[in-house]
């Protein structure tokens, strides 16, 4: 494991190639992630390509604080707040419309999926880069990486740097819940019980 200053140097250096729209995998509270720039034009088509990825499936973000994800949602429902204040940082995942900045290919069906990572490489690179669409990084289909020396050498042939912060845990995903018309509706889920969201709400979660 680098030192603070090395991890540092490093965190910046994945931060430079993601603003010059490369495809970057980095640590998150459970899996490396293969992450691009959000903003950076073209750059989130670089996720489909390196990893196979069917372009029908929408790219969740991982963000750095509240305050960035706003920015990617074209309304923010108290609901939305309550989670936002109850479970970040952390493995939940809230789906919302799109604003107008998100890119289509990160929206194809006019929303997006937004969280902020708790580990601390995947916040700070997030807080230096903007918005970073992410997926697991694996190639579609085959196992994801809890070290940087498991991921798939053909992400790496196809162009994907890689920060290595270490293991990270492993474990269940992030939970998605979706925020529309009044209602929650749970999508996937994940680390996150469905009775810890119900608790904050004060309602029945669709499941």
């Amino acid at each position: 494991m680098p030192d603070a200053d090395e991890m540092q140097s490093k965190i910046g250096a994945a931060a430079e190639a993601l603003l010059e729209g490369r495809a970057v995998a980095y640590p998150t509270e459970t899996f490396y992630a293969l992450g691009a720039c959000l903003l950076v034009p073209g750059a989130a088509e670089n996720i489909f390509r390196v990893k196979g990825r069917s372009e029908a499936k929408p790219l969740p973000a991982i963000v750095s604080c509240a305050a960035d994800a706003r920015r990617l949602w074209r309304e923010i429902p108290e609901d939305a707040e309550k989670l936002m204040a109850a479970f970040w940082p952390g493995p939940l995942t809230i789906v919302l419309p799109a604003s107008s900045i998100v890119p289509h290919c990160a929206a194809p069906f006019g929303e997006i999926g937004v969280r902020v990572s708790p580990h601390p490489a995947a916040q700070r690179l997030a807080a230096l880069a903007g918005p970073l669409v992410s997926t697991s990084a694996n190639i579609s289909g085959r196992g994801e990486a809890t070290e940087a020396s498991a991921l798939d050498p053909l992400l790496l042939s196809r162009g994907a740097l890689v920060l290595d912060a270490g293991r990270t845990p492993g474990g269940l995903p992030s939970t998605l819940v979706r925020l529309t018309g009044g209602s929650a509706q749970i999508l996937r889920a994940g680390a996150i019980e469905a009775s810890r969201i119900e608790a904050v709400l004060g309602r029945a979660v669709a499941r």
